[in-house]
């Protein structure tokens, strides 16, 4: 008789795909607490789940550590959504988690992304219908409880920021019944009185606490509101249907006041410094425009008629003294030359060649006598000497041959 023989990884293989199958083991929540937690390099989170009964064990991979809002520790009550399968190396089954939550949450987490698909599907998280918020907003409404922690963050750090913002609450149950009521009338009321924008929020709590905050009604007050709604439920790790339906999601309650209310001291202080650098670039541009005046002045001094016949006087008298120079100069020059030539022409002049001994001969016509050949014998002259003339007759003449 044949028999069939198997490996043993065909045998894990085998309840592997026996479990994949099983459509239940393929998204279970299960309860328990937890134990022998280790957070590895890789980012993988390795666990059990134990009970008074048994242990499974448990994986979180990396990929899926955004379903785990807090950090899990020894002792912690969880339930964990995830499916069952079996490690074919080992052949041991264990719970792959994807979502991890504390004790308590489970159902209303399921309730929550039920409601959160249909309201998505429906578009009311649609970012073409969110409304922008106000940057300088007058009139502030607040829906959460008058006594929380939430509304005493709103209004300190509202009035640090800004001192003349109005706040307007509207008192709400934020817990418990009634809750989702009162949040939905707050809503409502406060839309219809006229605020520029409307805070909804509370602080931390647990999922049920925040609870009222994931309901239809209140997501769908918050999408029909003509005002822009801000949300600021719990803490920032915590997710509402109220963040998605609102026009904005604050992390908390403080950081939705600093959203809302614009920023009046700090304006004020940039104001400040804006106005202390216009003026530095006013006294700046100021002594520009005085330098390019005087600089104007000057040459304007320069072009002006008064100033003009100054600079032609000054040139005028430098002009004379010049051509005094010039004069001067020149009749000095002149004088000089004279006295040469005057030199010349006394030593030309016969009075000085009298003086000298010589003597002058004019015959009776008045004409010089330079020749023998000019005189007859008998002939009547005169010989002019330096202080008078002598009348003479010639009685003869004789020729000297000269050279």
């Amino acid at each position: 008789m044949a028999r069939n023989v198997y490996t043993v990884k065909q045998v894990n293989a085998y309840i592997k795909n026996m479990f994949t199958q099983d459509y239940m083991l393929n998204r279970i929540y299960v309860k328990g607490e937890v134990s022998n937690c280790k957070y590895h390099t890789s980012g993988h989170i390795y666990f059990s789940l134990k009970d008074e009964s048994g242990t499974i064990a448990c994986v979180m991979f990396a990929g899926q550590r955004g379903g785990l809002a807090f950090r899990m520790s020894e002792g912690q009550q969880v339930v964990v959504l995830g499916s069952v399968s079996v490690y074919v190396k080992n052949g041991s089954y264990q719970l792959y988690a994807k979502e991890v939550r504390l004790d308590g949450e489970g159902v209303l987490y399921e309730r929550f992304q039920a409601l959160k698909q249909e309201l998505l599907e429906m578009g009311m998280f649609a970012p073409e219908y969110k409304k922008p918020i106000p940057e300088y907003a007058g009139k502030i409404g607040i829906v959460t409880a008058p006594t929380g922690a939430a509304i005493h963050d709103i209004m300190n750090i509202a009035g640090r920021r800004n001192p003349f913002v109005r706040l307007i609450l509207y008192p709400a149950l934020v817990q418990g019944e009634g809750a989702k009521e009162s949040i939905v009338r707050g809503i409502r009321a406060l839309d219809a009185f006229g605020v520029d924008v409307i805070i909804v929020g509370r602080g931390g709590g647990s999922m049920e606490d925040l609870w009222a905050f994931n309901e239809e009604s209140v997501a769908r007050a918050i999408f029909e509101c003509r005002t822009p709604v801000i949300s600021a439920v719990g803490h920032e790790t915590d997710t509402t249907i109220a963040d998605y339906a609102a026009d904005l999601r604050a992390p908390t309650p403080s950081a939705a006041a600093e959203l809302a209310v614009y920023d009046f001291v700090q304006t004020g202080q940039k104001l400040a410094d804006a106005q202390e650098r216009l003026k530095r670039l006013l006294i700046q541009q100021i002594q520009v425009r005085r330098l390019k005046l005087q600089a104007y002045q000057t040459r304007l001094g320069f072009l002006h008629p008064g100033s003009q016949l100054r600079e032609y006087r000054h040139r005028l008298a430098e002009y004379e003294d010049r051509l005094r120079l010039l004069m001067q100069t020149g009749l000095k020059d002149a004088k000089v030359r004279l006295s040469i030539d005057l030199g010349k022409m006394k030593n030309l002049s016969p009075l000085h060649r009298l003086n000298q001994g010589y003597s002058y001969v004019e015959g009776e016509d008045k004409t010089a006598i330079r020749s023998i050949h000019q005189v007859q014998e008998g002939d009547r002259l005169a010989v002019h000497v330096t202080d008078g003339r002598i009348l003479v007759r010639t009685e003869e003449k004789q020729e000297e041959r000269h050279g």
